[in-house]
């Protein structure tokens, strides 16, 4: 019987061997982790965001320079075809304010247990093997599919031959969940070129750090309702109102995550990265003017800001931050900092405390359906391929839908008809 083998129990791995399963494939997933869905189990912890309600085109953006590649899984499996998925597995779904997607109980858990009974007891194609704890360590002899795949196990190494092999290993991010990118030296050394993986979705350090009465005090707290503005070296600019968090070292949160691929790649071209806060962005620069500038009689600044604004707080600690008392006392600099906070960033925090990782194995270095050019009959899916995205189910839908394109690749190779 034909059998494929699938390294990697996320959710591209798991897709990736559903499909080959329905399609009459003998399959066997193997994980380093005592158990598959881990990073998908943490992903849900706050609510489970599947994907995103938007139209395609829009959805499509969210995939930056590597809209071009992502765009034809999309095609296959998008937004609708995720939801109709999670459908079929019985759990419904909602669309939240935001336009993202969750299950109607914004637990992860249940939708995992669906699934893997479905993997396990399926009622077309044949069920699904799991074998927990397998460390892949890369293959004993030959090339591509007609090697050998050695495993470091609890009860020592083990061998595995495979008609077809799918790797799903993850990039490196939360490297404690099983992503450590320990696969980028074993392709490397087949001559399959990957790009050095990269934190996304990560959180920054301030330049020269927060004073330590900043970051004492307001470490761990929010900046509600702001707008966060980063100006492309190329020109273009990104602007957007939300909420980010200060950390003990710098920012970090989901308005951050929006725009970390423009600020850790301008601070790798640059050294550093310059962004602004607009404190107040529901008042027009004038009217900031205007309610600087009104008497405050025997008040204190800070109350006639808090009376007038309603600057305070962490607001008014990062007012403090970035001007002197001597330039707090100026009226007109003082409102145009409140429309601009400059923030001066210096580095991107590392990878293994990111949400997701940019990076991995390069499209070039693989054909249309995702199979390695240097060994035939191996296919790459998910977060370990060279593309990132932002949070609010991009990453998910994508990550899922390669591994179909992966899986569907895998059937040519061995004969078989891919799944429509």
């Amino acid at each position: 019987m034909t059998t494929a083998a699938v390294i990697g129990g996320g959710p591209a791995g798991l897709m990736a061997a559903e499909v080959l399963a329905q399609a009459g494939v003998l399959v066997h997933v193997f994980d380093a982790m005592p158990s598959v869905g881990r990073k998908f189990l943490l992903a849900g912890k706050g609510g489970l965001n599947l994907t995103h309600a938007e139209l395609q085109e829009q959805f499509e953006r969210q995939y930056g320079a590597r809209q071009a590649q992502v765009a034809p899984w999309l095609q296959d499996f998008g937004a609708d075809g995720l939801r109709e998925w999670v459908h079929g597995l019985g759990v419904e779904t909602f669309v939240g304010s935001s336009g993202r997607v969750f299950p109607r109980d914004m637990k992860a858990a249940p939708l995992l247990r669906a699934w893997l009974h479905r993997l396990r007891h399926p009622t077309v194609g044949e069920p699904v093997n799991f074998h927990m704890r397998h460390r892949w360590v890369g293959w004993s002899d030959g090339q591509g599919a007609d090697a050998s795949l050695v495993f470091a196990t609890p009860q020592g190494r083990q061998t595995m031959a495979a008609d077809g092999l799918v790797l799903a290993l993850g990039g490196a991010s939360w490297p404690q969940l099983g992503s450590d990118g320990a696969w980028v030296p074993i392709l490397a050394g087949r001559g399959v070129d990957v790009a050095p993986l990269l934190p996304a979705n990560c959180g920054f350090d301030v330049a020269g750090g927060w004073s330590s009465h900043f970051g004492t005090r307001f470490a761990g707290l929010p900046f509600k309702s702001v707008v966060l503005r980063v100006d492309d070296p190329t020109g273009s600019v990104f602007e957007r109102k939300g909420e980010f968090v200060a950390t003990a070292t710098g920012i970090e949160g989901s308005l951050v995550y929006a725009a970390s691929a423009l600020l850790r790649d301008t601070i790798a071209a640059q050294g550093s990265a310059h962004c602004t806060v607009d404190l107040l962005p529901d008042f027009s620069a004038d009217k900031v003017a205007a309610q600087v500038a009104h008497p405050r009689g025997s008040r204190s600044l800070s109350s006639h800001l808090k009376s007038r604004l309603g600057i305070d707080g962490i607001k008014s600690g990062l007012l403090h931050e970035v001007l002197t008392r001597e330039q707090m006392a100026n009226p007109s600099l003082l409102a145009t900092t409140l429309k601009a906070v400059p923030l001066h960033l210096g580095a991107a925090r590392p990878v293994t405390e990111a949400i997701s990782s940019a990076g991995g194995v390069r499209f070039e270095a693989m054909g249309q359906d995702l199979m390695l050019l240097s060994c035939p009959g191996v296919f790459c899916a998910g977060e370990m391929l060279d593309w990132e995205a932002p949070t609010g189910g991009y990453l998910l839908t994508a990550a899922m839908a390669s591994g179909r394109v992966a899986a569907n690749g895998a059937l040519r190779f061995l004969g078989y008809t891919p799944s429509e």
